[in-house]
């Protein structure tokens, strides 16, 4: 493998605004809703939430709650462990596998060499990523590694996800915010309450009740917008992240990524909505 000089232009960050696009097909395209459904799994977060843990096996609303990290456990528990009675983990596998691709294949299917180009750059940044600390990328990157280039990309998108996802709960941990809290200082801060709020079940008492915890810490006025304090606090959450992300990408050539991956991300990102309750945000021109 070849490096250029590119390996360092391109942050952590900036990549996962590339590669959240082609995971979160399985949350936001057709393809992927009605595979769930035809599985069994009817309404929207039972399919989530079975799909999203399966790679963790049988298990119940606590632990997902907690790795999950941001959902209200009684929200969670809305599904779990209830979707085991009707599917397997193997077979969620399948069913989030065969959705994501029918969904990529139509939004990606005439870019064939792009897709395998990025595909084997993501490939490269997932094999070396370190998955201390991170049960969700590492359940995911325990799973046998497709050869499809469609299956490739959307598996190998995933890894690096949840690695990034896991590295962000233990900067959030490192703060000191629990689940509501650590969306109530977002809200604060750039996204729409209505973007959270509801997508990740907490009630509006529990809801005000974090906003009054970040508020004793001067983190939030009472009217929950974000101080200074709390400004701060957010970066450095998201500046720990992105240094808890960096270690996939040290061997890759991430300018040749990045020139492979953006086209793909635009045309996937397409089918999402701006604002969203991932916090992706909007690329210019999509």
């Amino acid at each position: 493998m070849t490096t250029t000089a590119d390996t360092t232009a391109v942050t952590p960050r900036e990549l996962w605004t590339l590669f959240e696009p082609v995971h979160a097909v399985t949350y936001f395209s057709p393809e992927a809703v009605t595979a769930f459904e035809d599985a069994g799994l009817r309404g929207f977060w039972r399919g989530y939430f079975a799909g999203r843990s399966a790679p963790l096996g049988v298990t119940g609303p606590r632990p997902v709650a907690a790795a999950f990290c941001s959902f209200a456990p009684s929200m969670v528990a809305q599904s779990l462990p209830a979707v085991w009675d009707v599917v397997t983990p193997g077979q969620t596998l399948e069913v989030r596998r065969a959705g994501a691709r029918a969904a990529l294949a139509r939004l990606l299917g005439d870019q064939e060499e792009r897709v395998a180009e990025a595909a084997g750059l993501l490939a490269e940044a997932a094999e070396a990523a370190d998955l201390t600390g991170r049960p969700l990328a590492a359940a995911n990157a325990a799973l046998e590694v497709p050869k499809d280039p469609l299956d490739l990309l959307w598996h190998t998108a995933t890894v690096l996800r949840e690695h990034r996802g896991d590295g962000h709960v233990a900067a959030q941990v490192a703060a000191d915010l629990d689940g509501c809290e650590i969306l109530a200082l977002r809200v604060g801060i750039d996204l729409p309450r209505s973007e959270l709020q509801p997508y990740r079940g907490w009630s509006d008492e529990e809801w005000d009740a974090s906003v009054e915890r970040l508020a004793e810490r001067g983190l939030l006025t009472p009217e929950g917008k974000a101080t200074d304090a709390g400004r701060a606090l957010l970066t450095e959450i998201e500046e720990g992240t992105d240094r808890a992300a960096a270690r996939p990408w040290a061997g890759v050539d991430t300018g040749r990524l990045h020139r492979a991956l953006e086209p793909l991300a635009r045309t996937v990102a397409r089918t999402l909505r701006f604002p969203n309750p991932i916090g992706l945000p909007e690329r210019s021109g999509v």
